[in-house]
């Protein structure tokens, strides 16, 4: 079988020769040679690498007579540490899509001296490091993890109108091509839409996806928050109001139901509006006529009504707190947004995504994600879903020092470990809990049998029944 050779660039001083690189050329890597950073910035310039393999003969206090890694004899003849930084830096800032392997000389290993240059540039830099002499068949498999590990993240890196996307919505999880074909068939119909999902969970996307791609489409779009104005305020946001109708009201205004004349009425955060307001909106929905505040004519309204909420409306109907006979005619059609966390790999996807968006103008100095980051945006929560995303990779790219963006910067280190807790915890609550209420059951609900089955005292059996709001079948 023959396999497509994958290009490699390999930086390093020329006393190294053609050794590794001819025996990298045996195994299937296309292998392009640079001795200094101009020669190293024409090969980036030419071709594209996904790996690069960078050697480094200087032992890590060498202040040798000799030339330094750019190939360039340095001035007093010492190869310093400050200027072995600042040339590799160059050189991996250049690159910052290369998975960089750095060879190093024995007894220079992160391990053996932590605080070596070699050592920062590998902790800021690179993917992996290996030792000389260096062992190739380790080396090939370095480097091919290296080259397999960049493939799978390459396709995020694209330009901002690259990503896979529906309907102007980022996303090819399952549950987003499910509300993809959803949309479909909404956007298609001309009934009231209610759309329920978590805080940040681009429920205003989806309503902006279905207006314009209905028959609407050219007509306005006009959206409200109903939790942002005050009881005594919403009325005459929703119906407008006359001149003379109230103090202040100096002339007449157009409400939002009114100025969504032929196009979509988008009420966000129905579940906050007041239990008064809701007849009105009924009223509206059921007569498709409103009567300004202050005023008498009845003005006919063609609109479609698209609803959104984070509330669950059902429990708020048994509450009271919402109308039965308004979640019904809300609720003609529904669709639900998926929660970040059940996405998959919509969160890496739209990580890059907001990565790119921020960072375009290229003042920042993060150039992607490290690897552990990325493991964590996939296994943490999101309780603040998309939103809580976006805004923790602007704070990040704001103010993060790295080339690369660590857990510390997205703060997703302290937020896992915190998460982690937190499921321990419930999870021992959850089975004292349990074997409390096993030991009950076997006694017949005996408290001091119970108390001794579990090896505790009457006193400390009581506590936990309290703490874990346990009843005594006897009492």
């Amino acid at each position: 079988m023959t396999y497509k050779k994958r290009n490699l660039i390999l930086f390093q001083s020329p006393k190294f020769g053609n050794q590794i690189a001819s025996q990298l050329l045996a195994h299937d890597w296309e292998v392009y040679i640079a001795n200094d950073l101009d020669q190293a910035s024409d090969l980036l310039d030419k071709h594209v690498f996904k790996v690069g393999l960078c050697l480094i003969d200087e032992s890590c206090n060498d202040t040798a007579d000799t030339k330094c890694l750019v190939g360039k004899r340095c001035l007093n003849s010492q190869c310093t540490n400050e200027r072995k930084l600042a040339d590799l830096s160059r050189l991996f800032n250049s690159a910052v899509n290369i998975n960089w392997i750095m060879g190093l000389p024995e007894g220079c290993t992160p391990e053996t001296a932590p605080n070596s240059v070699e050592s920062k540039l590998i902790a800021d830099y690179c993917y992996n490091y290996t030792i000389f002499p260096v062992d190739i068949s380790r080396l090939l498999i370095t480097l091919g993890h290296a080259y397999g590990v960049n493939e799978i993240h390459t396709p995020f890196e694209k330009q901002m109108n690259d990503y896979p996307a529906s309907f102007g919505i980022i996303g090819n999880s399952p549950l987003m091509v499910n509300l993809f074909g959803l949309l479909q068939k909404v956007a298609k119909e001309d009934c009231s839409v209610l759309i329920e999902g978590e805080t940040g969970t681009g429920k205003e996307l989806v309503a902006n996806a279905i207006h314009n791609y209905s028959s609407r489409s050219a007509q306005p779009m006009v959206a409200i928050n109903c939790g942002a104005f005050p009881k005594d305020l919403i009325q005459a946001e929703l119906f407008g109001y006359e001149k003379g109708a109230f103090t202040g009201a100096q002339q007449r205004k157009i409400g939002c139901i009114e100025s969504a004349q032929g196009g979509i009425l988008f009420l966000d955060e129905i579940g906050d509006l007041p239990f008064e307001q809701q007849i009105n909106l009924l009223r509206f929905l059921e007569e498709r006529t409103i009567t300004r505040v202050g005023g008498s004519e009845k003005v006919a309204i063609d609109v479609r009504v698209i609803t959104a909420t984070h509330v669950d409306l059902k429990e708020a109907v048994q509450n009271g707190t919402f109308r039965e006979d308004l979640y019904y005619r809300l609720g003609v059609l529904q669709i639900k947004t998926p929660s970040l966390r059940d996405r998959g790999s919509d969160i890496e996807l739209l990580a890059y995504y907001y990565f790119n968006k921020f960072s375009v103008n290229g003042i920042y100095k993060a150039k992607g994600f490290h690897a552990d980051s990325l493991f964590l945006l996939k296994n943490y929560e999101w309780p603040g879903n998309i939103r809580q995303l976006m805004n923790s990779i602007r704070h990040a790219l704001v103010m993060s020092e790295n080339n690369l963006l660590s857990p510390a910067d997205l703060c997703l280190e302290r937020r896992y470990k915190e998460r982690m807790l937190q499921t321990l915890e419930e999870a021992r609550a959850a089975a004292d809990r349990e074997l409390i209420l096993t030991s009950l059951r076997h006694t017949s609900n005996n408290m001091s049998r119970a108390a001794e089955a579990l090896g505790i005292s009457r006193v400390s059996l009581y506590r936990l029944m309290n703490k874990y709001d346990i009843s005594n079948m006897n009492t």
